[in-house]
């Protein structure tokens, strides 16, 4: 059965504050199987027949709404996506142990090249973006509370939902979630 994750956006920020055993049984009654979180952050593992990644995202979106009564957009991706993330590397690697902050950000579909020219728009001294796919890298050789960047600014700017997580983030669901034939 195929397994996914599913990256949530505003889960335990801004207030929005969600115990992870309740996110479970949300996702439980859902009909989604074999359903695990991954830190505190909004990252559910789970399993479903269903190969639907559209119609998937849109039952949890719906559902999460209202259970939670606020939206909250949703990023689905297949283990083998996940591995894939996990495995790229769009920054030189003088340039990756050097910076500060290394995250990747999940788009609902690729930018494109009116998208990523407003994307690279934010690229500064600190601050540098690759994009490949559904996916945004994004590299911070300060804090990133020193950068311009931010996720609320990306989307007002792109008019676009996303969610960032830290790339350690997806090396440990990488490495805790093997694909099934490895």
């Amino acid at each position: 059965m195929p397994r996914y994750v599913a990256f949530l956006r505003a889960i335990n920020v801004g207030g929005h504050i969600v115990k992870m055993e309740d996110l479970r049984g949300l996702f439980a009654s859902m009909g989604f199987l074999k359903v695990e979180t991954f830190i505190a952050s909004g990252n559910v593992i789970f399993e479903t027949r269903s190969t639907a990644i559209v119609d998937i995202t849109a039952r949890i979106e719906a559902s999460l709404a209202k259970e939670l009564d606020y939206e909250v957009a949703t990023f689905v991706r297949t283990d083998s996506e996940v591995h894939a993330i996990a495995g790229y590397k769009p920054f030189r690697k003088a340039d990756l142990k050097s910076a500060r902050a290394f995250c990747v950000g999940f788009l609902a579909e690729p930018l494109g090249k009116g998208g990523t020219r407003n994307l690279m728009a934010f690229k500064t001294a600190i601050d540098d973006f690759h994009t490949e796919g559904r996916e945004i890298y994004w590299l911070c050789k300060k804090g990133q509370s020193d950068s311009r960047f931010s996720n609320v600014s990306f989307e007002k700017r792109l008019g676009v939902r996303s969610t960032f997580r830290g790339m350690n983030t997806i090396w440990k669901l990488a490495a805790k979630y093997p694909l099934a034939d490895s």
